[in-house]
């Protein structure tokens, strides 16, 4: 009788999901991120609104580091990318529209936002590029020749 090793199925039969470190630990910075705001309470700026951080994804491709911030409503003007080594820093202002009218309930972010993440590998200042469209803003960030992966031939002997 042969026996085949059993797969993990996760609960009720569901596929496992692959563990990814960098995501894992990014959850965790913002869950802390999230405790100390509470704690500690956020900086408030002349406005008087704690600074938020808004969602974000970021995607590890061979050449870059891309970011993906949800920003609606923000002019191009007033966002500010810095790049310190591999701290990428993302801050602005969403602000507020002129209403006419009684506002009945307000779920929309505004005021001062900052996103600031650690790169996992070296980046290349050089190779940075930033877009916002249609509310999104993309920061793609190339990684320096030094972290990209390469194809190392095996030769005969």
């Amino acid at each position: 009788m042969t026996t085949t090793p059993a797969r993990y199925r996760g609960n009720a039969g569901t596929p496992a999901r692959r563990i990814d470190p960098f995501a894992e630990f990014q959850s965790l910075q913002e869950q802390m991120a999230d405790i100390f705001g509470t704690i500690f309470q956020q900086p408030v700026p002349a406005g008087g609104a704690p600074i938020w951080t808004p969602a974000a994804d970021i995607e590890e491709e061979d050449d870059a580091y891309v970011l993906e911030l949800e920003l609606p409503g923000v002019r191009r003007d007033d966002v500010h990318i810095e790049l310190r080594e591999n701290e990428v820093r993302i801050s602005g202002e969403i602000k507020e529209k002129e209403r006419t009218g009684v506002l009945r309930r307000r779920t929309r972010r505004t005021g001062q936002f900052q996103y600031v993440v650690a790169l996992p590998g070296q980046v290349d200042p050089d190779q940075v590029d930033a877009e916002l469209n249609n509310g999104v803003l993309t920061v793609r960030v190339g990684k320096s020749a030094k972290s990209q992966p390469r194809q190392i031939s095996v030769r005969e002997s």
